[in-house]
C-alpha cells in the first residue's frame, strides 16, 4: 500500500498529546493537517499494540485471503468497529478492510494478496464504472500517487491507474469517461465541452504552426551552410 509520509515519532508525538489531553481528534488533526479519522485510527492502533505498530515495514503486508475473512467475519460479527480491528491485526489503512467488507457482502472472492504480484501486467485489467474510476483517481491522488498500491487495492492495473489519474489531472471527471465507440459530435456535447474541445483545437494548430516555424528555421539554415 501507499507509504505515509509521516515518520513514527511525529505520529507518536500527536498521539501522545491526544493521551495527555492537549486536544481532541479534531483540535489537533487540524492543528497538523491530517484527518481526525487518520488520528483516531493511529491512536487504536497504538492503544492495541502499542508503538512497535508504527516500525516501518519491509514492503507491502501480506494479507491471505483467511486472514481477509476473519477480518471482515470480525466486523460484521459485531466484535468490533472497522477502526478496532484494523488496530487490532495492524492492518495498513481502514480503506483496506472496508474494500474487503465491500466485496465480502458482493459476493465476490477474497483473494491472496501477495505484493510481488505484478500489478503491471495487462491481464490484471477489469471493466469499471465511471464511479468506480472517479474513487480510485481520486484515492490514488490522495495517496501520494501510489499507482501500484492503488492498482493491487482496487484489483485493477496499473497501466488503467496511471492513465486514469492522467486523465483526470487534464479533463477533469470528464476525462474518466470511455469514450470507446461514444465518440459525440460537436452538435450533440453541450457548450462547455465544445469550447474545451475548440480550445484543444486551437492548442493543436498552434504547436503545428511552431513545428513548421521551426522547420523552416532549420532548412534556411542548411541552405545557408
Amino acid at each position: 500500500m501507499g507509504k505515509s509520509p509521516h515518520s513514527a515519532e511525529w505520529k507518536l508525538r500527536i498521539i501522545n498529546e491526544y493521551l495527555s489531553g492537549r486536544g481532541s481528534y479534531d483540535s489537533l488533526a487540524q492543528m497538523y493537517g491530517i484527518d481526525s479519522r487518520t488520528l483516531r485510527a493511529w491512536v487504536h492502533k497504538y492503544l492495541e499494540q502499542g508503538a512497535s505498530c508504527f516500525v516501518k515495514r519491509e514492503g507491502n503486508a501480506h494479507y491471505s485471503k483467511e486472514f481477509k475473512t476473519m477480518c471482515v467475519k470480525a466486523v460484521l460479527g459485531g466484535e468490533g468497529s472497522v477502526d478496532d480491528i484494523v488496530a487490532k491485526y495492524n492492518i495498513s489503512a481502514r480503506e483496506v478492510l472496508r474494500q474487503w467488507i465491500k466485496r465480502y457482502n458482493a459476493n465476490k472472492e477474497l483473494k491472496d494478496y501477495d505484493p510481488k504480484r505484478e500489478v503491471y501486467m495487462a491481464n490484471a485489467r477489469r471493466k469499471t464504472t465511471l464511479e468506480e474510476r472517479k474513487k480510485i483517481t481520486e484515492y490514488c491522488i490522495a495517496h501520494g500517487y501510489d499507482y501500484k498500491g492503488t492498482a493491487a487495492l482496487y484489483d485493477v492495473s496499473y497501466s488503467q491507474v496511471y492513465t486514469w489519474v492522467k486523465k483526470y489531472l487534464e479533463s477533469g471527471e470528464d476525462g474518466l469517461t470511455d469514450r470507446r465507440g461514444k465518440h459525440k459530435s460537436d452538435d450533440e456535447v453541450d457548450e462547455l465541452e465544445r469550447l474545451r474541445r475548440e480550445n484543444l483545437r486551437l492548442k493543436r494548430q498552434l504547436e503545428e504552426r511552431d513545428m513548421v516555424v521551426e522547420l523552416l528555421k532549420k532548412v534556411k539554415e542548411f541552405e545557408g551552410m
